[in-house]
């Protein structure tokens, strides 16, 4: 059942995130968190993540502009570091709270409140067309990275910071888009490293498989989706992602998932 709903998910997810502008961790790790622990699902979503990003790095990675990369990517690495690190103290606190419903005990952790909350809040950027237009002077690139590599850290939600902060640094599309892959690559392998060096890695090397067929169908949602529509952004679809998130982070924040 879990390749056979987290497959057909990274194919969705990586075919949604050409239509409605939320990113693939952003879509996959609610599907992961279903069928894993959070801290486990974070580092999974990662794996297939940085293999996405690597795939698209291997077709635009000779378009990146280097010093952007440093400014930016420099102190994202490191922030990227203190995240990983702060989702490991998250996932070793006591439940906050706990109850009982129908013969079932549900906890309310931290790590899953801060989740929760993070979900809802990328989410919600990315909805309101208010957000489109935010972006950052060139002069804060490096603040830029800290902000978006803790969270990619923390959580794998990186892409709307990231990208408000490159939009004003005068790159060609091409560039951008390199850019943005390279500094994410960077991010995802540092979070990872750390990951693995603390995280139980049971549920992990248990399901390697699962792994690259998730891995296969983001690449297979990509290669779809280009072939079926040129326009980037759909309203109705954003709507409709942005509602399963927010009852996905409803089950996260209370326990139920």
């Amino acid at each position: 059942m879990e390749y056979l709903v987290i497959s057909a998910a990274a194919l969705f997810a990586s075919l949604l995130t050409l239509f409605s502008g939320f990113g693939l961790g952003t879509l996959l790790l609610p599907v992961f968190a279903l069928f894993f622990p959070l801290n486990v699902s974070v580092a999974m979503t990662a794996i297939v993540h940085l293999l996405n990003n690597l795939f698209k790095l291997a077709l635009f990675g000779r378009y990146a502009d280097r010093a952007t990369v440093m400014r930016f990517g420099i102190p994202a690495v490191l922030a990227a570091m203190a995240g990983a690190w702060t989702l490991l103290w998250l996932s070793g606190l006591s439940p906050l709270t706990s109850y009982h419903i129908f013969e079932r005990d549900f906890h309310v952790t931290p790590v899953k409140l801060i989740i929760a909350l993070l979900m809802l809040l990328f989410a919600v950027i990315e909805l309101v067309p208010a957000f489109d237009k935010l972006s950052f002077e060139k002069k804060y690139l490096p603040f830029g990275g800290l902000m978006s590599g803790f969270f990619g850290g923390l959580s794998g939600h990186q892409g709307a910071l990231r990208s408000a902060f490159l939009i004003r640094c005068g790159l060609t599309k091409e560039s951008f888009i390199a850019t943005g892959v390279m500094v994410a690559c960077l991010v995802d392998v540092t979070r990872i490293s750390v990951y693995t060096a603390h995280f139980s890695l049971s549920g992990i090397g248990d399901n390697f498989l699962l792994l690259l067929t998730a891995t296969a169908s983001a690449f297979l949602g990509v290669f779809a989706g280009t072939r079926l529509v040129k326009k980037v952004t759909m309203r109705t679809i954003q709507i409709i992602v942005s509602f399963m998130l927010a009852v996905i982070a409803l089950g996260l924040g209370t326990g139920i998932i």
